[in-house]
Parts: structure tokens; C-alpha cells; sequence
């Protein structure tokens, strides 16, 4: 019945081969969305990072809107990606944690833009369902046309597009890279895979794969949206030999926060210092200082190959002639401590580096240039700015807002809404207690639950921050007497939050 509703202009005007068919598909534009995985906001030039190299992501940056303050609804990749593409917070869509697949009837916003006219792929990186141990991630109803899938460089799967086309054309490379394979979380340094020659790169192939799909796509009238998911920033920390040369470790900032940064925090923060991923990868106590700013070093060279490779993807577009009828959004799917607070990777944690992620929106035309934003806005509300782009009606069940009034105007928008919200439930590597976690921020507080019973047997504790007086996040007011009011009020609308963001989406047909 869903699919039968959406996109009905388009549909009728195909069946009837009317030049409506022509008009539905000329008013919409193509949507390309560049998603990196576990990319901090702060890693790029345009957000204020005086020291890495991001040229082209800082050019896109001026000429449309960015927003400072964009939250993740998880701190995790797959529970995030569903919110992106349902429109959906975790409680509602399902897919709670890495390794969960999401249920059937979720419906992916592809699917609507399928539906609607759009030709849509998909290159790299997805995550709706358990990739572990060289799984292959079964397909949903997504519309995507293309879908060349590899949920990252390493795991040999039988599908993995990235490995099928690197040992087709770099067959020494694949077995060199193969035979140095192991879990990456397992591995302290950089692999094979991480250090290919560009043009071998994980990162290099979803660039030309994107660039085929704009290139050789099968109607030149017709919209598309395409997803371009680059693996990297993610761990291990490594870029081809010409890009780690850019960076010197010992001349980047060294991270936030002292020896003594976790006290007075909740109790599991000095465990993941110890060991990452509840005890299965490396932690910052691991390495030395030296080491640190070598990890820091190799992320920000993983950053300035993805910058050279958009400029790669953009380039097409300028020479098709789509770029100014293309919407292209710029996002990653969480944040990475990067050995701030003495924490590395991802987990339970809700420091803005791990949460906050960058978001930047181009229109060329519609959205007018050097536009930044400073509203709390949330990665649930990308699928409803999609639905407004494509001139498609807002669905009932998205639970955001579409974006476009305020990357279209620099004029204050008073309705918007002043919070975030972002949740953990034991959603990384499963600890045991399980932990569960919730942020709200509201206004310049955040309020980060650490859940006890009957959640879990953990202890119940908190963190709250005054993120205008304490941007980094240095000291943990949970506990101070002169904020007991501030938290407890936050405790109460969090509670509300949660009652306002339940799935009541399914129509009520009579009082009884």
C-alpha cells in the first residue's frame, strides 16, 4: 500500500507516456549525498581546523550552508545510518546496534525516490544488517538501481565489490593486501589495504565508481540521487605513502584533557581508556604520546584523500553540465575521540567529537553562498529535506524537518527546535552489564544519562556540560549542587522528548 502512494505523479505520467513524464522528472533535482564514516566535525578546514588540508570541502562549504551543530542520532554506524535513511530515531526504527538488520517494513527514503522517478545508487559502505566475519549484507527494499557494495577494505566476502575490481586491476596489490588481512580493530597499525597507492585505494574506487554512475547513467533527463560512502576516516589510521607525507605528528595539536580527565566521569569512560570496543580493540592507554599524534596524523591524511577524491567526483558534474540542478550534502555517520578525554574510536561515549558531525548542503542557485547555521539540527532530518528537494510530500512517519529554510535563508527560523537527542543501547561491541546511554542537549546544556536499573545492572551516573562557558567538555557539572535544578530539569524533558519522538505514525482510523 506504501508503495503505491508515493511518487503518483510520476508514475501516472510514465503509464500515460505523456510529456508529464518529462515535466514530473525536469522539476526535480539530482541529489548526491558524500557520507565519510567516523569523521569529527572539527576535521575540516571550513569548521576551523587550521592544520588539515581540505580544499575542496571548504570551497563546497562556501558556496552553500553549513551547519555547526549537527547531531547524530547514534554514536555507532549502523543505528546512525538507519536514522539517515528512515527518518527515524533508534526506539522507533529497530536496528539498535551494529549487527542488527533492519525490520523489512522500515521504509528507506531510496524507496520513495525510487518510486518518484529517481535513478538511484549506492557505492560502498551500507550497514543495515551484520557484515561480521565476511557476511554479506543481504539487500532491502532500497530502489537503489546500482549498488556496488563492500562494507570496507578488508573483509574478503564473496560481493565485495571494492575486492572483485581491485584484483581485476591491481591482482599483485589484492594479494599482497589479502595476504596481510586481519580485523581491524585488531590491528595497532595501519594494514596493506590502508596504505595502497591512490589509485588502488578503497577511497579512490568509490570516487570512480560514483563518477561511472553519474557518467553512464541511462537517461540523461532523468534525477537521480546517489550515495557516495567512503570508508574512511575510519580506523586503522592510514593513507597512501603521498598523503602521509603531508602530515608531521609532532606538529598537530596534541589531544584535549590531561592524565587525570576521567575522574569525576562515569566509571566505564576509564575502562574504554584502557581497551576499546568493550575490550576487543586497542585503547589510548595502549600507545604512547608519540603514537597518539601519529594516529592524529594518519586520520587527517585519510581526510585530505577524501578532499582530493570529491574534487574527483565534483569535476563530473561540472563537466555534464549537473551541477547546478545537483543538491550535494556533505556528512559523515559519527565522530571519533581521536584521543581526546584519553578515549579513542567510538562507543557509549557523548563528547561532541563523537557525536557531532559535520553536515554542509550545496544548491547552487537555491542555497545562497557562505550561509552557517548554529541551530541544533539532527541527521534524521536529511530524509525530509530530500522529500522537499524532490518537490515529493513530507511523510508522515520521518520524525524531522526538512532542512531547506535554513540553508536557503540566513533569516532566524524561531521555530526550529532547540534540542538533540542521540542514544546508545550497547550498541558497539556488547559489554556486559550492557550499557545504555542518552544525550539531549538543550540550548547550550547537555545532559548525558548513563542508565541503571531496570536498564541494566550498571550504576546509575551522568555527565552534564555548559557548552557555551566549556566547548571541550572539561568539566562534568553532573554532580554540582549549583546545577542540581539545570539537571533535573533536563532529566524531565528528556523524558518528554522520548514521549514526543514515539513512532505514533500509523493513522488512527476511529475514536474506537
Amino acid at each position: 500500500m506504501e508503495r503505491s502512494r508515493l511518487g503518483t505523479g510520476y508514475i501516472e505520467a510514465r503509464q500515460s507516456g505523456s510529456k508529464d513524464l518529462e515535466d514530473a522528472m525536469s522539476s526535480q533535482p539530482n541529489i548526491l549525498v558524500i557520507c565519510t564514516d567516523q569523521q569529527r566535525f572539527d576535521a575540516l578546514g571550513c569548521y576551523g581546523n587550521r592544520f588539515v588540508q581540505t580544499p575542496t570541502i571548504d570551497a563546497l562549504a562556501a558556496e552553500g550552508a553549513l551547519f555547526e551543530n549537527c547531531y547524530v542520532q547514534s554514536p555507532i554506524c549502523a543505528p546512525s545510518r538507519a536514522s539517515l535513511f528512515t527518518g527515524l530515531y533508534p526506539h522507533n526504527h529497530g536496528l539498535w546496534a551494529n549487527g542488527v538488520t533492519l525490520p523489512a517494513h522500515k521504509v528507506m527514503f531510496t524507496r520513495i525516490l525510487a518510486n518518484a522517478g529517481y535513478d538511484c545508487g549506492m557505492i560502498g559502505k551500507q550497514h543495515f544488517a551484520a557484515c561480521q566475519d565476511s557476511r554479506v549484507e543481504p539487500r532491502q527494499d532500497d530502489g537503489y538501481r546500482v549498488f556496488e557494495w563492500a562494507h570496507d577494505p578488508y573483509y574478503p566476502a564473496v560481493g565485495n565489490h571494492y575486492h572483485e575490481w581491485l584484483s581485476e586491476h591491481f591482482p599483485d596489490l589484492y594479494r599482497r593486501a589479502m595476504d596481510n588481512w586481519t580485523k581491524s580493530e585488531l590491528s595497532r597499525e595501519p594494514l596493506v589495504f590502508d596504505l595502497l597507492p591512490t589509485e588502488a585505494h578503497y577511497s579512490r574506487w568509490v570516487a570512480d565508481r560514483a563518477i561511472a554512475f553519474v557518467r553512464d547513467r541511462p537517461r540523461a533527463d532523468q534525477p537521480f540521487f546517489l550515495i557516495a560512502n567512503f570508508f574512511d576516516p575510519h580506523h586503522p589510521f592510514g593513507a597512501p605513502k603521498e598523503y602521509m607525507e603531508r602530515y608531521d605528528g609532532a606538529k598537530l595539536p596534541h589531544p584535549l584533557g590531561g592524565a587525570d580527565d576521567l575522574e569525576g566521569r562515569p566509571a566505564l569512560l576509564r575502562q574504554a581508556s584502557l581497551h576499546s570496543y568493550a575490550g576487543t580493540a586497542f585503547g589510548f592507554r595502549d600507545y604512547s604520546a608519540e603514537e597518539i599524534q601519529a594516529i592524529k596524523a594518519g586520520y587527517y591524511a585519510m581526510v585530505s584523500l577524501i578532499d582530493d577524491e570529491v574534487a574527483r567526483i565534483l569535476a563530473i558534474l561540472e563537466s555534464e553540465g549537473l551541477r547546478t540542478n545537483t543538491v550535494i550534502v556533505f556528512t559523515s555517520d559519527h565522530g571519533e575521540m581521536l584521543g581526546d578525554h584519553r578515549l579513542l574510536l567510538k562507543g557509549p561515549m557523548m563528547y561532541e567529537c563523537a557525536v557531532k558531525v559535520p553536515l554542509l548542503l550545496s544548491w547552487p542557485g537555491r542555497i545562497a553562498r557562505d550561509v552557517r547555521r548554529t541551530e541544533l539540527v539532527q541527521w534524521i532530518d536529511l530524509a525530509p529535506t530530500f522529500m522537499d528537494v524532490a518537490s515529493l510530500p513530507r511523510q508522515s512517519r520521518m520524525q524531522g524537518s526538512s532542512l531547506m529554510p535554513l540553508a536557503s535563508t540566513a533569516a532566524a527560523q524561531p521555530s526550529w527546535r532547540d534540542w538533540a537527542w542521540c542514544e546508545y543501547r550497547n550498541s558497539g561491541h556488547p559489554y556486559d552489564p550492557a550499557v545504555h546511554t542518552t544525550m539531549l542537549r538543550s540550548g547550550d546544556m547537555k545532559l548525558v544519562a548513563w542508565h541503571g536499573a531496570p536498564a541494566t545492572n550498571r550504576p546509575r551516573e551522568g555527565e552534564l556540560y555548559d557548552l557555551a562557558n566549556d566547548p571541550h567538555e572539561m568539566n562534568n557539572l553532573y554532580s554540582a549542587p549549583d546545577y542540581e535544578t539545570i539537571r533535573n530539569r533536563l532529566y524531565e524533558l528528556m523524558v518528554d522528548v522520548f514521549v514526543a519522538t514515539e513512532d505514533r505514525s500509523q493513522p488512527r482510523m476511529a475514536d474506537w
